[in-house]
């Protein structure tokens, strides 16, 4: 094997090694420009959801303002009486520790 060869066989495994290292970069930035393409449709998609709901909501309050009252504050009892409950029952973290240094 002479010099050259080798040299021209190395040179073709880097030109060889460089074209799919440039394909599978080409690839990874496909793959990510797809990736921040498809979370601008959701965001965009979540905001008009969130502008419809709040549109809903409004012709709600103003079509049964009373109901809305009404259900806004059994809503607010409800959650006040499931949290009172759950810190009922949890135990402090200082008072279990008191108890296992006793």
């Amino acid at each position: 094997m002479t010099t050259q060869t080798v040299y021209e066989q190395t040179s073709e495994q880097i030109a060889d090694t460089m074209h799919k290292a440039s394909r599978a970069a080409s690839a990874a930035v496909e793959a990510l420009e797809d990736s921040v393409g498809a979370a601008r449709r959701a965001a965009k998609q979540g905001g008009y959801a969130a502008v419809e709901f709040f549109d809903d909501a409004k012709r709600r309050v103003q079509r049964h303002p009373i109901e809305t009252v009404v259900a806004t504050l059994a809503a607010g009892i409800a959650a006040g009486a499931v949290i009172s409950l759950m810190l009922k029952k949890k135990p402090s973290c200082c008072a279990t520790q008191m108890h296992e240094m006793d």
